[in-house]
């Protein structure tokens, strides 16, 4: 596989109308996924301490984090309103790759923490958290 841009791997946010449309959430510099698979120890004293997990997918979930700066896009505004309201909107997460490897993860999310920052000599920055709320699928884009 061929290394792929980092920038390419971006957060789109819903408009919830039919068909939905997503729209970058702008100015992300880092962006980051990480899939999560709860895990239940059902170890006894019958397993010579070595540890037993119970078998099949428990509790499966998505976490997405990232980071940008504000460039006066509208889409900001939706995403801090889901933020205040605790709004589980849609959102697609857009994985760059190859034919084998590329794909967009999409379902509801819940933004869980959201930071806006700024220093005397810098930009405007913001960070964000998001939990996946439901199923989330995932989409080959070959």
């Amino acid at each position: 596989m061929v290394a792929q841009l980092g920038r390419s791997l971006i957060l789109k946010r819903g408009n919830a109308s039919s068909p939905e449309v997503f729209t970058i959430v702008g100015g992300l510099r880092d962006t980051s996924i990480t899939i999560n698979e709860q895990e239940v120890d059902v170890t006894s004293k019958d397993d010579a301490g070595v540890r037993q997990l119970l078998a099949g997918n428990i509790l499966k979930s998505l976490s997405v984090s990232g980071s940008g700066v504000f460039k006066d896009d509208a889409i900001i505004e939706l995403v801090r309103d889901d933020a205040l309201a605790g709004t589980h909107s849609n959102y697609q997460l857009v994985i760059p790759g190859t034919a084998t490897a590329g794909g967009i993860y999409e379902g509801a999310f819940r933004i869980t923490s959201m930071e806006e920052a700024g220093s005397h000599d810098g930009e405007v920055n913001y960070s964000l958290s998001l939990e996946s709320d439901g199923t989330i699928t995932f989409t080959n884009t070959t």
